[in-house]
């Protein structure tokens, strides 16, 4: 039996996604709760995070975790806090050691919390691009650091071109840092200048709260890479993604519509 379809839902693009990522924050999810979220959003979320160093405290049952990711089309991946973990202690043999052993595919190299200087970040980017597909986060830790439009996109545009896949806009798990003021505030400004130089397509927006998901969506549409989603927000979003939530309800309908959203 076919599907009832609603008219006026904008087309997602199928696994396995160049865009419309959905990369979701795993901060130490038990094997039962990994096993029930795939169950419900597996169909929605692309990419994992292991956030910052929880999966070096959480290796017991680490193994099966990204067993569960990979059978669900799901590629998991350590947060760039434990890539600088190991370099900032002289181990990057280590790290890629750590990487086979869990066989790993998908990397992040950051600088979020460490001084790195931008031609060895970009360095150990073309490295890792020999092993791995490489993602990069750009932007600080440090809310006092804030970075004018021209350094977001001249360090986006080498880490590109050293071997990154995307670029990820750092806005931390809550939202307040980087592309957003503390109070979450987009940076409309910087974001919009970015992407004058940017493809949308190669940047993952860090966006952990719903405005900000929103202002994406209705910005670049929904096929829109967004990231640090939680566990318990990707069908909400997927439902932002279609205009199947107030926030983007009548974003979708055109003028055929029987009765008008107040909200566009």
């Amino acid at each position: 039996m076919k599907s009832i379809k609603l008219k006026n839902i904008p087309e997602r693009v199928s696994k396995k996604r160049n865009a419309g990522i959905t990369m979701v924050m795993d901060k130490g999810l038990s094997v039962r709760e990994t096993e029930d979220m795939l169950s419900v959003s597996g169909d929605y979320v692309d990419l994992v995070k292991f956030g910052f160093g929880t999966s070096y405290v959480t290796q017991k049952i680490l193994e099966e975790k990204i067993s569960l990711y990979a059978s669900a089309g799901v590629a998991p991946y350590f947060g760039g806090t434990l890539f600088e973990a190991f370099v900032v202690r002289n181990q990057f043999e280590d790290y890629l050691r750590l990487l086979d052993k869990y066989k790993i595919k998908l990397a992040e190299v950051s600088d979020g919390s460490i001084e790195m200087p931008h031609d060895i970040k970009c360095e150990h980017i073309h490295k890792l691009s020999k092993y791995v597909t490489v993602l990069s986060e750009v932007g600080s830790k440090d809310v006092e650091k804030i970075f004018p439009p021209y350094l977001w996109i001249e360090l986006m545009t080498a880490e590109l071109k050293a071997g990154s896949w995307k670029v990820i806009a750092e806005a931390r798990e809550a939202g307040n840092v980087g592309v957003y003021r503390s109070s979450g505030e987009v940076r409309e400004g910087l974001v919009q200048e970015i992407l004058t130089k940017i493809k949308g397509e190669n940047i993952i927006w860090e966006a952990p709260q719903k405005a900000q998901q929103t202002y994406f969506i209705k910005l670049v549409g929904a096929n829109v890479n967004l990231g640090n989603i939680a566990t318990n927000d990707v069908i909400p979003l997927e439902t932002l993604r279609v205009g199947l939530r107030s926030d983007t309800f009548g974003f979708y309908l055109g003028k055929g519509a029987k009765y008008i959203s107040k909200k566009k």
